[in-house]
């Protein structure tokens, strides 16, 4: 770690210690003794400009957040590999019994970029791969689109896409058609700020 990250981070711990910590400590408290349980489950990219809790402006408990390149959600797949996304689902679903699945997708977005373009030839051993399972359908949105509109279509289809696979997850389907289960897609503009939500096939803006 460099002296300016470490640098960064403690001044920031010391903040929240100084600033946050007095008046959260009771929830942080009753969140210790009687564990989480989070109203939604957020599927997000990794990237460092769209952060769910601060977009959403959520206390601690409040979301259960699954983070990966371009806020994928791959296929049910029970085959004893090792299935990040899918374990998070799994217990989030189960066993925290969230009542909303949202997939979060974002304006420039570089894995959304990756599907587009390929990924960056240094990042061959896991980001190839990882994105080549969006990489059809952006390819498809793209071309039937006017080069301007390309960028916000890849990154929408990405989102149409995970919420696709999410319901080949069988527990998610029955609880999705039992009415337990909310999924819903969202797109974040990183410049405006403005968030729009996916209705009847379109993203509508809520600001």
């Amino acid at each position: 770690m460099t002296d300016e990250s470490r640098d960064a981070l403690l001044s920031g711990y010391r903040r929240f210690r100084e600033d946050h910590w007095p008046a959260a400590k009771a929830e942080y408290e009753a969140l210790a003794s009687k564990g989480q349980k989070p109203h939604t489950l957020v599927v997000a990219c990794s990237d460092s400009r769209a952060d769910p809790a601060l977009i959403f402006d959520t206390a601690p408990g409040q979301l259960f957040v699954v983070r990966n390149v371009a806020n994928l959600v791959p296929p049910y797949e029970p085959d004893g590999h090792l299935h990040g996304v899918s374990a998070a689902l799994e217990f989030g679903v189960k066993v925290l019994n969230v009542s909303r699945i949202m997939v979060m997708g974002h304006a420039h977005c570089g894995g959304v970029n990756a599907m587009r373009y390929g990924a960056p030839d240094n990042c061959q051993d896991f980001v190839a791969p990882w994105v080549a399972q969006g990489a059809p359908v952006v390819r498809r949105v793209c071309e039937a689109c006017a080069p301007e509109e390309a960028e916000r279509a890849a990154e929408e289809a990405v989102v149409r896409l995970s919420l696709q696979n999410l319901r080949t997850f069988p527990w998610i389907a029955e609880r999705e058609a039992a009415g337990a289960l909310a999924l819903s897609g969202v797109h974040f503009g990183i410049a405006d700020g403005v968030l729009r939500s996916l209705r009847d096939g379109q993203f509508v803006s809520l600001a």
